[in-house]
C-alpha cells in the first residue's frame, strides 16, 4: 500500500519575509537619519526648519543604532552596510576629529589659571542664592550672566557675590538683553559689538596667578547671539559673523554665553573655523571648550519646560593658545539654561 509522500519542504518563505520586514523597518527608522545627515554634510545657509532641526542632530545616533540593530536582525547586506554608515557618520559627528584644540606652547611658557562660568538667567529668573553658592562651591573666578536684569544684580548682591567676586561690570535690562560680568580680577570695558539686538559686551581682563606672579590680559565677550527664530535667523547669522570677527583680533580671547547654536550648525563652525585665508589672528582654530571636552550630549538647554531631547547652545570659546580641562553643565534652579564652567590655563605676557 503506497502513502502520499509528505509535501516537500521549501526555502522556508515565512522567515524569508520576516526578514524582508525587518529590513524594511531598519530602512524607515534610517530615513530621518539619512535626512539630518544630508543637512548637516552641506554647509549651506539652510531655511529655519532645517537649521532647528540641525539642532538635535547628537540624538540622531539613537535611531542611527537602532536601524543597524533592526538590520542585523534582517540579515540584508545592502541594508546592513547603508545602516552601519549612517552610524559612523553620526559617531563621527558625535566625536569629530576636526574639532579644535588647544595649541602647544613653547616649554617654560607661564601660564594663568581661570576658572570660568557662564550663565543665560531667563530674564533674570535663576536662583541668586544658587549661582552665589555654584560659584563659591566651583572657586569660580570669572562668571557672565545673560539676559541679566535689574532684579537678578539685588539678589546676587544680597546673596552676597560681592563677597566672592567683588568686581563687576554690568548692563541689567529687563527685555532679555541685559548683561552681566563679575569677576575676582579687576575688568576694563572694551567696547560692544555693534548693532546686535542683545548686548554682547568686551571687557578686558586682567588676570595673575599670585603664586608665580604671573600675569595676562583676557579678552572677554559675554555673548548672547539672537535664536534662529522666523525672520530674525538672518540677524542669527549676522550676530554669529561679529562674534567672529571679534575673535579675529590678536591677543587672548574668550568668547563665552549664549550662542544660540550649537557644533552641528555650521556658522558656528564657521565661527570657529574660518578656514584658509580667514582672518584668527595667528591661524588655527577657535575651541569650543564643551565639545573638544566630548560634552556633546551633555544638553545647556532647555532645562524646564516639557521633556525635548536638549541641546548645547551654550559655550566657551577660547583662543588656540590657551587651555582648559574640567569642563561641566551645572543646572541652575529658576532658569531654562544650565551652567557651564571650566578651568583655562592662558599664557601670561
Amino acid at each position: 500500500m503506497t502513502h502520499p509522500r509528505n509535501a516537500v519542504k521549501g526555502t522556508r518563505p515565512a522567515p524569508r519575509r520576516a526578514s524582508l520586514a525587518w529590513s524594511v523597518v531598519a530602512m524607515l527608522a534610517a530615513l530621518p537619519v539619512a535626512g539630518v545627515s544630508m543637512f548637516r554634510a552641506i554647509p549651506a545657509e539652510w531655511p529655519l526648519i532645517v537649521v532647528q532641526l540641525l539642532s538635535f542632530t547628537p540624538w540622531m545616533v539613537l535611531p542611527a543604532a537602532l536601524a543597524l540593530m533592526l538590520a542585523l536582525v534582517g540579515r540584508r547586506r545592502w541594508v546592513i552596510i547603508t545602516t552601519a554608515a549612517l552610524l559612523a557618520v553620526q559617531l563621527f559627528w558625535l566625536f569629530p576629529l576636526d574639532v579644535g584644540k588647544p595649541e602647544s606652547l613653547p616649554a617654560g611658557t607661564a601660564k594663568v589659571p581661570l576658572k570660568v562660568m557662564s550663565l543665560n538667567s531667563e530674564y533674570g529668573e535663576a536662583d541668586a542664592a544658587a549661582i552665589v553658592k555654584l560659584v563659591k562651591d566651583n572657586g569660580i573666578q570669572l562668571l557672565t550672566i545673560q539676559e541679566h536684569t535689574q532684579g537678578l544684580e539685588d539678589r546676587l548682591t544680597f546673596a552676597g557675590m560681592e563677597e566672592v567676586l567683588p568686581n563687576r561690570v554690568s548692563e541689567p535690562n529687563d527685555d532679555a538683553s541685559g548683561g552681566a560680568v563679575y569677576s575676582v580680577f579687576p575688568l576694563e570695558p572694551n567696547g560692544l559689538l555693534p548693532d546686535t539686538p542683545f548686548r554682547i559686551d568686551v571687557t578686558r581682563v586682567l588676570v595673575s596667578n599670585p603664586e608665580s606672579g604671573a600675569r595676562a590680559s583676557l579678552n572677554l565677550s559675554n555673548v548672547h547671539a539672537l535664536p534662529p527664530v522666523d525672520e530674525r535667523i538672518d540677524q542669527w547669522r549676522s550676530d554669529l559673523g561679529k562674534i567672529a570677527r571679534q575673535a579675529a583680533g590678536s591677543g587672548n580671547h574668550l568668547l563665552m554665553g549664549d550662542y544660540n547654536a550649537t557644533y552641528d550648525h555650521s556658522e558656528f563652525r564657521a565661527l570657529l573655523d574660518p578656514g584658509p585665508g580667514g582672518t584668527l589672528s595667528g591661524g588655527g582654530k577657535l575651541v569650543d571648550v564643551g565639545t573638544a571636552s566630548g560634552g556633546r550630549l551633555s544638553p545647556t538647554w532647555p532645562m524646564e519646560g516639557p521633556p525635548l531631547p536638549g541641546i548645547v547652545i551654550d559655550h566657551i570659546v577660547t583662543s588656540p593658545n590657551i587651555s582648559s580641562s574640567d569642563y561641566a553643565v551645572l543646572r541652575v534652579p529658576g532658569s531654562d539654561h544650565a551652567a557651564i564652567t571650566a578651568r583655562l590655563l592662558i599664557p601670561a605676557g
